[in-house]
């Protein structure tokens, strides 16, 4: 069993990490920044774009929602006001604190709310990422045959993919080997007693996930978060008009190489809502369509306040609607990394 010190200073260090590299990330694009060339772009962003794109955004996470509860249901019904409830609640946890205890605290709330065990949903979270891994580097393989990618951007690609390929790989051998021990026809509670342990009762749950049917229609919903981020992400451009400044043609296929970037950006160590993070990898996106890197920095500035406002209102609102406030919000994020390594009591 891990020390509780141990996790504590592991905790601390993984924290001084992000913030670190946030103060690194944002110097690094604020050398580029230059506030009358920002507010003269501001003058003329087109609000209407604007909105459109807050509202595609909000979107993709109302789908996550819908996507949670889908891949959720081989162990009961959750209704999807609650889904919705809690990850608008993690989304305004990982504002307010570093390293995005929010996909925890969405967990936590769920699980109390629909009597699902709080296992059972952290794995849902990690098929989750599973999957939007796999789509990511789908993605990225797709948009190298139209967009010439930049020799480190390919060469990252390439290690990406083999390493999903790997991962997959082995999550379908557990799957497969779960499928003759358990002949198709065994229930999980009935195979946790023939195969014991921790580690075998989340490959049961996750088997039970991976060859449900509903399995199906959690894909689907995989596929259309990140096309409504592109379109959001996309809309902020026509907004802010960055097809003034290049040369190349800002069509969707732009947008998704700039998520792409973002997105595997802040899945490292972060500060709380990415700051810095996001500015840095948003930058690095657009030099690969030859934006100069003062505009670049002030798209995302802009883009990075424009879709962050509304989970601010929208997160704080699902908290409230869970019955937590700032304080009680604060003591169950410190105290949720000790609560996942508790047996759960759950059945």
């Amino acid at each position: 069993m891990s020390n509780p010190s141990q996790n504590s200073t592991r905790s601390r260090l993984l924290i001084l990490l992000g913030y670190g590299l946030a103060i690194i990330f944002f110097l690094w694009v604020l050398r580029y920044f230059h506030v009358v060339r920002f507010l003269r772009e501001l003058a003329e962003v087109n609000w209407r774009w604007v909105l459109v794109g807050m509202g595609f955004d909000v979107l993709s996470y109302g789908v996550q929602a819908l996507r949670w509860q889908v891949l959720l249901t081989p162990f009961g019904r959750v209704r999807l006001t609650r889904s919705i409830r809690a990850v608008f609640a993690g989304l305004f946890a990982n504002l307010i604190f570093p390293l995005r205890p929010g996909e925890l605290l969405r967990s936590y709330l769920l699980s109390a709310s629909e009597n699902i065990t709080l296992g059972r949903v952290i794995g849902s979270v990690g098929v989750e990422r599973l999957v939007d891994l796999v789509i990511a580097t789908a993605s990225l393989a797709v948009v190298s045959l139209f967009v010439d990618l930049p020799r480190r951007f390919q060469k990252a690609a390439d290690i990406l993919g083999i390493a999903t390929l790997i991962l997959v790989a082995i999550i379908m051998i557990l799957i497969f080997y779960l499928e003759l021990k358990m002949g198709g026809a065994v229930e999980p509670t009935v195979a946790r007693h023939r195969l014991p342990g921790k580690l075998m009762g989340a490959l049961i749950d996750l088997h039970s996930m991976g060859t449900s049917p509903s399995f199906y229609g959690a894909v689907f919903f995989s596929l259309l978060i990140p096309f409504c981020q592109v379109l959001g992400l996309w809309a902020m451009m026509r907004a802010y008009g960055l097809h003034q400044y290049t040369d190349r043609p800002m069509s969707f296929l732009p947008a998704v190489v700039v998520l792409l970037v973002i997105n595997l950006g802040v899945s490292l160590p972060n500060a709380p809502a990415n700051v810095g993070a996001y500015q840095f990898f948003c930058v690095l996106g657009l030099s690969v369509f030859d934006i100069e890197k003062g505009t670049a920095t002030g798209f995302s500035i802009f883009a990075f306040l424009a879709l962050t406002v509304p989970f601010v209102f929208l997160g704080f609102a699902a908290l409230i609607r869970s019955g937590m406030s700032l304080h009680s919000l604060r003591e169950k994020v410190s105290g949720l990394p000790r609560q996942t390594l508790k047996p759960s009591t759950q059945t």
